[in-house]
């Protein structure tokens, strides 16, 4: 009978020590999902009450400057839905494209939101929101090529210079799709395409939207547009890498924005009309 009340007491000890155990294990995950809240970029902007969205200007109609130097487009209309949603100041910090993500990394702003296209290489780095666009890449063509260059295969020529900006999507278009042009970088997608309306290029590859209304602007007596994309390439908003509580938040956000109305507000007014490019700095 000693035996067996002996056996009844180490069990019950056992099953305690047990659920002690289970509940330590349990308060120790709590605890580290706190410190995980605790480091996420949404607290460190709650508390600052500032969100520093980073960018490069000049890439219509997404993020560009007017001329009265106001940041304007449909990435820039976001972000400021963004920070009076998170009740906090806008704080844009326009930078150079080659250095955006290290920027990021390096803590000079809180989020990317510069038609950043979403690539299992840059993904390697930072995590991407849910895209809120897909777009291509398209062609801008020397007039002079008329019934010579019919499709972007044709570009893949020796006999042809064919330019984008440097580490853009576009670059890398070039390098896989037309491996047999010459090739030249430029640092901003404008200027690479004036050199084609220029004579000095045979054609520039970039973005459907930016080269869409380059090509509004610019009119057809110097160049064609090739408006069929060749890629499909998503446009998503980067963070830092290990930041779930930032990352559901931004698709939330997203998904809020995207049904009441105001992204397809933004979209209409930089998509689908051009009376804000006499506003737009050159």
């Amino acid at each position: 009978m000693k035996k067996f009340s002996i056996i009844s007491v180490l069990i019950a000890f056992a099953c305690v020590m047990l659920f002690a155990g289970c509940e330590n294990a349990n308060q120790e995950k709590v605890n580290v999902r706190m410190e995980i809240s605790k480091q996420s970029t949404l607290e460190k902007i709650l508390k600052s009450g500032e969100l520093r969205v980073g960018f490069e200007s000049g890439y219509m109609p997404f993020e560009m400057t007017d001329k009265n130097g106001k940041f304007v487009g449909l990435d820039m209309d976001m972000a400021r839905e963004m920070a009076k949603a998170l009740g906090v100041k806008f704080v844009p910090v326009n930078t150079g494209w080659d250095g955006i993500i290290p920027a990021l990394l390096s803590d000079k702003y809180d989020i990317i939101m510069g038609g950043m296209t979403v690539t299992q290489k840059r993904n390697l780095k930072v995590n991407f929101a849910n895209p809120y666009i897909v777009i291509g890449q398209t062609a801008i063509v020397s007039k002079s090529l008329k019934g010579k260059v019919r499709s972007y295969k044709d570009l893949n020529n020796p006999k042809y210079t064919v330019v984008s900006r440097l580490g853009s999507t576009g670059e890398q278009a070039i390098k896989r799709y037309m491996p047999k042009a010459k090739y030249r970088a430029f640092q901003g997608q404008a200027e690479a395409a004036m050199v084609v309306v220029q004579g000095k290029a045979d054609a520039f590859i970039y973005d459907l939207p930016f080269c869409s209304k380059f090509y509004a602007k610019q009119g057809a007596s110097k160049i064609m547009f090739l408006d069929q994309p060749f890629t499909y390439e998503p446009l998503a908003w980067a963070i830092k890498r290990g930041d779930p509580d930032f990352l559901n938040w931004l698709n939330n956000f997203l998904t809020q924005v995207k049904n009441d109305g105001r992204y397809a507000k933004s979209y209409h007014k930089w998509f689908n009309t051009t009376g804000w490019f006499d506003q737009i700095n050159k």
